[in-house]
């Protein structure tokens, strides 16, 4: 078998090694006899790196690297140009003069190492200056490749006018390669956000936005039919063992954990890191997920808990999911783009297109529930699976009230300074334990009387949730808390008959809890049921 290349980022390292490559040279053939500026959104850790390496070794000119792949066959010509290659992961950034002082450090090595005496403060004059001499010197156009544009507007997006400060750095910066067109042949810039991309790079307008091209939708990832194709020893190899099962029972249970990413809403495309750390460990875990989540998306939830109730079912137009901006950030294109969302079905008329999203897999689903609870409550990851198993046998015995002494104890757990006063921040942090438990929770659905908060249902059974809160002074007395409650209660009671939220679940057979939860504060909850 082929070797697995966890972790490597190198095309050379990974043909030179033996190791399994899932040919993207099809899509590298196409890029680079069209046009000549390119601009390509994916998450973290789906191989855009590795897409770039690929690009600078076909410019490097090596056709038998190249041996047995799409474009050695192909009537491409092999022909060397000089390559600029920038990781702006790799680019301090923690003030402007950080970054500014790091792009020329990194810019200088380079001029320095082809022999030039190029020398400026500016990072941006260096950028130009080295293009001209790299096109004098080889006397061959220069391919300009950069990687994770926006890591210095990413990584501070914790303090928003530093990352205000760095996208100036960086807007001025890549505006060089508008005027150096006359000496490049190919330009092609990768991030994991869009965000900012229009103003950053306002100056290129020949930029090709590639993201939710259908040509270009399986340009990153493994799509399923390569599945068998490119891993299928491997799959061998584990059936039946560890309690796998037969082959196909593994083949499912691998696109239930790391497939369902897409960007046109049509073709699926596997997790590549999760897919090779599968592989690697033979053990199913959210490897993509354990190695690292964006802290700004967690703070953004916490400040915005109703929008988490959004994310089922979403469907957003395809303008607000390309445009995001620093000052106004909206959770649902930044889930997209980073990851934790994707494309699930596109309706193209009427114009423009619409997008269904949904989470992609069971790793993301899962993995980012449990870290958003932990995260809201500030609890640890052993604390709440012991919640969550609870509530579970709670649920299965139709015990609410037993639900409501683990909810009691989660909600504690939320410190002051997190705590909101609002309905939907309950109603979120529920909605989330639900889901990471695998029920199918169903959030404001509309029926004939209304709309009710969150319905679950089981073979058995229903439950009908309605969610009240109710402001309380700090120091109110037990009578004064027990008004609040039973005023909240009967209204939310009354609410759910005279609406008739249970009609739709009547003819089903199945035993219908109603129940209202009150909240008026951490740890202050009640229950009635019907």
């Amino acid at each position: 078998m082929k070797k697995l290349p966890l972790g490597i980022q190198s095309f050379r390292k990974i043909i030179e090694n033996d190791c399994v490559y899932v040919d993207k040279t099809q899509y590298v053939y196409e890029l680079i006899n069209s046009v000549s500026y390119y601009f390509l959104s994916r998450p973290r850790r789906f191989g855009k790196s590795l897409l770039l390496d690929t690009i600078a070794e076909v410019f490097n000119g090596d056709k038998e690297l190249f041996k047995g792949l799409y474009i050695y066959e192909s009537n491409y010509i092999f022909k060397k140009h000089p390559v600029i290659r920038l990781d702006m992961s790799n680019v301090a950034n923690d003030t402007p003069e950080k970054l500014e002082r790091a792009l020329c450090n990194t810019l200088q090595t380079r001029i320095n190492a082809e022999g030039s005496t190029i020398s400026s403060e500016l990072p941006s004059d260096l950028f130009k200056n080295l293009i001209e001499a790299l096109y004098n010197k080889y006397g061959e156009k220069v391919v300009v490749l950069i990687d994770e544009y926006d890591k210095p507007m990413l990584d501070q997006l914790h303090n928003v006018e530093l990352a205000e400060a760095n996208r100036e750095i960086i807007r001025g910066f890549y505006g060089v390669l508008k005027s150096m067109d006359p000496f490049l042949r190919l330009t092609f810039i990768t991030g994991v956000s869009k965000f900012s991309k229009t103003s950053v790079f306002s100056g290129l307008n020949n930029l090709l936005d590639i993201t939710m091209v259908e040509d270009y939708a399986n340009i990153c990832g493994v799509a399923v039919d390569e599945l068998s194709e490119y891993f299928g020893e491997y799959i061998d190899s584990l059936t039946n063992d560890r309690g796998f099962g037969n082959r196909d029972d593994l083949h499912s249970k691998i696109l239930e954990w790391y497939d369902g990413y897409s960007w046109d809403g049509v073709s699926r495309l596997i997790n590549p890191f999760s897919l090779l750390g599968f592989f690697m460990k033979k053990r199913f875990y959210s490897f993509w997920y354990a190695s690292g989540t964006p802290a700004f998306l967690i703070k953004l939830l916490k400040e915005k808990p109703s929008s988490f109730l959004a994310l089922s079912d979403l469907e957003i137009s395809e303008m607000s999911l390309d445009l995001v901006d620093i000052q106004k950030m909206s959770v649902a294109p930044l889930l997209f783009q980073t990851g934790y969302l994707t494309v699930d079905e596109v309706k193209y008329d009427p114009p423009p297109a619409v997008y269904k999203l949904r989470m992609p897999n069971h790793e993301v689903r899962e993995a980012f529930n449990l870290q958003l609870i932990s995260e809201f409550t500030e609890t640890d990851h052993d604390f709440t699976e012991t919640a969550y198993r609870r509530i579970r046998e709670s649920l299965k015995n139709g015990d609410l009230r037993e639900m409501l002494v683990i909810l009691k104890s989660l909600f504690a757990s939320i410190p002051y300074q997190l705590h909101v006063n609002s309905e939907a921040y309950y109603h979120s942090i529920f909605y989330a334990i639900m889901t990471v438990l695998g029920f199918d929770i169903n959030a404001e659905i509309s029926v004939s009387g209304g709309r009710i908060d969150a319905t679950l249902e089981f073979d058995d059974k229903v439950y009908i949730l309605e969610f009240k809160y109710k402001s309380c002074p700090v120091d109110a007395s037990v009578d004064e808390k027990r008004e609040l409650f039973e005023k909240a209660l009967d209204k939310g009671i009354d609410q759910i008959e005279s609406r008739g939220y249970a009609k739709k679940y009547e003819s089903s057979g199945k035993k219908i809890y109603q129940a209202v939860f009150v909240f008026i504060g951490r740890d202050d909850i009640e229950l009635r049921v019907r």
